[in-house]
């Protein structure tokens, strides 16, 4: 019995009810090509922005870093 090979992924996302941008890292199988196969459970309700290689650490995000207006010029 051969073992599927696995690979740990970072996949960035949005809900589809919400516009905050979140992350998450999972290990997944991957497919004959090289691919990781996501489940269908994973990406019900979400938009998929990004599958990164390993466990990235997500140091900024969209939105998260709002200047004051007064520093605008």
């Amino acid at each position: 019995m051969s073992r599927n090979e696995v690979e740990l992924v970072t996949i960035i996302y949005y809900c589809d009810t919400a516009l905050e941008l979140k992350h998450q890292v999972c290990t997944f199988e991957k497919s004959v090509t090289g691919r990781v196969i996501i489940p269908e459970n994973l990406k019900k309700d979400k938009t998929i922005v990004a599958v990164c290689n390993g466990d990235v650490e997500i140091i900024n995000k969209l939105g998260e870093r709002i200047l004051p207006t007064d520093k605008i010029a």
